[in-house]
């Protein structure tokens, strides 16, 4: 049996409401971005019920530490086929067994969780790091990023704090939609781009007219502490991973 949801988080727990309800026995979940009807597997379609979601939710709460709440809820934003099923069997496991199961590493679907946590947090945390705003001809701070995983919701209060007194953007490409915080609220956005409109980086006409100024000096300031000497790009590739570099001001050529 193979139960098909829409992706969503509410889809996922309203999956597993009906597996209680119905102990159809061995089910495997899969997304309907991903499923692929086969001739002779049988399959059910989940309809999303927030009201159901919700109650297996709270149960979760219930059974599991914080720490593993964030661990099931980073796992999902890793949007990985495969972490969908390994959630869903993750919870039916909790549901099933005493208090502390998720403790017990020999289950698979621990595991996995535990690993695609990880890797999120990894992610959230060099975008927390790697980030760089440019301001706006109106004032506002402007970043665009498309990571592996998706960490906005995981970052939203780290540049909320850190930046609580200027307005600012921070635009997924990958997922088209971003952050944008008004100096009291954090708001979900999307942005039609233009086709002619370059997405990575605001072009002239859009950036402040210090915002080149200031790239240069940083740049500049950049050559000048380096210290040929003591290079190690092998080191340096390590903490700071190529794919990153794009968000670097000091890395962009001129």
């Amino acid at each position: 049996m193979t139960y098909i949801f829409d992706g969503s988080l509410a889809g996922l727990l309203s999956s597993v409401f009906e597996w209680f309800e119905r102990k159809p026995g061995q089910v495997i979940l899969k997304s309907t971005a991903i499923f692929q009807p086969e001739a002779f597997a049988e399959s059910l379609e989940i309809t999303t019920d927030t009201s159901k979601a919700d109650r297996v939710w709270l149960g979760l709460q219930k059974k599991l530490r914080k720490d593993w709440l964030r661990k099931f809820y980073c796992s999902y934003l890793s949007e990985l086929p495969e972490a969908y099923n390994h959630l869903f069997q993750f919870t039916c496991y909790i549901f099933m067994h005493q208090q502390g199961a998720e403790e017990n590493y020999g289950n698979a679907h621990v595991m996995a969780l535990s690993k695609y946590a990880k890797s999120v947090e990894r992610e959230k945390h060099r975008m927390e790091a790697f980030i760089r705003f440019q301001e706006t001809a109106d004032g506002i701070f402007y970043a665009s990023i498309d990571p592996d995983f998706n960490v906005l919701p995981l970052i939203s209060n780290h540049f909320k704090n850190r930046y609580a007194d200027q307005q600012w953007i921070i635009y997924d490409l990958k997922r088209k939609y971003g952050l944008h915080y008004n100096l009291n609220t954090v708001e979900e956005i999307t942005i039609n781009f233009s086709k002619d409109t370059q997405q990575q980086k605001l072009s002239p006409a859009l950036s402040d007219e210090k915002e080149q100024l200031y790239a240069l000096l940083w740049k500049d300031y950049f050559k000048s502490a380096n210290i040929v000497a003591r290079k190690n790009t092998r080191l340096h590739v390590q903490h700071v991973p190529k794919r990153y570099w794009k968000y670097l001001t000091e890395k962009q050529l001129s």
